[in-house]
């Protein structure tokens, strides 16, 4: 349920319009070759989080098997990435608190929300849990529903419908804009299943991390695949893809389109409402994720001492206050100055760290593989199928996906803005490893 609430958000409600208004019904191929793709990141995470369970998980891999360098960049890309996240979100849900309570500006809510989530995250592991896993049963819950009718409908089994499966291929062909464009599809959807991870991070805080982790990596994968290919089936089943609304609002979402077709009342509310919920349980979620990133980039020595330190009940006070005010920082940037480009910057800047995360995941894995005897990969719990072949495919179809984002103009944009946030933490890199060295020769551990 954490890494569902994770990733289940307006990206798949409303943002998988664009993508099938942009591929066509073949945007069923995109979303599954993009959900294989994490599926590949996500075992070979697993197989070494399953022997080495550890908070921060692929960027302490990443420190053991590639070396400091790799540690400090994928570290801190992916706490960057969470802090776009988080001022992303609060200002959509200070955004919708607003529409439904002009008493507030959108900014003054977007600080409450704020508020309520750090608290939240304050009080235990077992808070955030507890709050993640019911907003999370509410979005799967939307889902199953949708799944359900919307099966029903395609095979003309719902109150007043026809069978809808020829719209797979009645307008203009299952792939109307060409098979590449399939491709370049993949480029939109695979940031939509990131943050898969963060269920390795949270098995780690758990009585049985190797457990967990397992359990994590083999059944949580099939879940998204089902609930992202499938939506997306049923979507592009039931309303021909060149009719369907260019989703602006969660008025014109392709779910609410879909529920309003099937006669559900009051769609556009209820759609309202479990959007609302999938933008806080993702804020709740990114708010984890970045502390737990900040604290362990912190004990490595890549960040300030006193950010590791945690309370008795074992909660980074400091990474998650500090977390917390990159997002502020950022949400104030997008009421203050919304002309300035300071906002869009950052979520731009942020668009490339799945690619450059799962990359990290893969080398790592093959890295840590090739040091290890063959009596311990014997005795490997969870084992990478097909070693090193599916790391090179999954290293060979990323730097396709960048290539294929340069030809768009979002893509574009993301490549080189995320490509100038990249140089600056390189740029920066000289003078932690000499930090790192300071610390080395008068005998203090990067974890003191």
């Amino acid at each position: 349920m954490i890494t569902l609430g994770g990733i289940i958000g307006a990206a798949l409600f409303v943002g998988s319009g664009n993508v099938i208004r942009a591929v066509g019904p073949a945007a069923i191929v995109s979303y599954l070759i993009g959900g294989l793709l994490v599926f590949l990141a996500m075992r070979m995470l697993g197989e070494m989080a399953a022997a080495r369970p550890a908070i921060g998980s692929f960027m302490e891999y990443a420190r053991v098997g590639l070396g400091n360098w790799a540690a400090y960049l994928v570290g801190w890309l992916y706490w960057y990435f969470w802090v776009g996240v988080i001022a992303f979100e609060a200002v959509l849900a200070g955004g919708t608190m607003h529409d439904w309570f002009p008493i507030l500006p959108s900014w003054a809510w977007s600080l409450i929300m704020l508020a309520v989530f750090v608290g939240v995250n304050l009080i235990s592991v077992r808070a955030f849990g507890e709050i993640e896993f019911w907003l999370a049963s509410i979005k799967v819950l939307a889902i199953i529903v949708f799944l359900g009718a919307g099966v029903l409908f395609m095979f003309g089994l719902w109150p007043d419908s026809t069978n809808t499966i020829s719209n797979l291929w009645a307008h203009g062909g299952f792939a109307p804009k060409g098979v590449g464009v399939i491709f370049t599809g993949v480029a939109l959807v695979i940031f939509s299943y990131f943050g898969t991870e963060i269920a390795v991070m949270a098995s780690a805080e758990s009585d049985d991390p190797a457990k967990g982790i397992r359990q994590a990596t083999n059944t949580v994968i099939w879940r998204i695949l089902l609930f992202f290919v499938g939506a997306v089936l049923v979507i592009v089943t039931i309303v021909p893809w060149n009719e369907l609304p260019k989703p602006e609002d969660t008025a014109t979402a392709p779910f609410t389109y879909v529920f309003t077709l099937l006669g559900l009342p009051n769609a556009g509310v209820i759609m309202q409402l479990v959007i609302f919920t999938a933008i806080i349980s993702v804020l709740n979620s990114g708010l984890y994720s970045a502390s737990r990133m900040f604290a362990s980039l912190a004990g490595q020595g890549f960040a300030p001492r006193f950010v590791a330190k945690r309370a008795r009940n074992g909660i980074p006070v400091f990474a998650l206050l500090a977390s917390t005010s990159g997002g502020i920082i950022a949400t104030i940037f997008n009421f203050a100055a919304p002309g300035s480009g300071i906002f869009d910057f950052i979520m731009n800047s942020a668009g490339l760290v799945a690619l450059f995360v799962y990359a990290f995941i893969s080398l790592t894995q093959m890295r840590l593989r090739q040091k290890m005897t063959p009596e311990e990969v014997a005795g490997l719990k969870l084992k990478m199928w097909f070693h090193p072949w599916l790391n090179i495919f999954l290293i060979a179809a990323i730097a396709a996906i960048f290539v294929a984002m340069l030809f768009t103009e979002d893509g574009s944009t993301q490549v080189w803005t995320s490509l100038i946030a990249t140089a600056v933490l390189v740029a920066f890199w000289p003078l932690v490893r000499r930090n790192l060295k300071k610390r080395k020769t008068t005998g203090a551990h990067p974890r003191d």
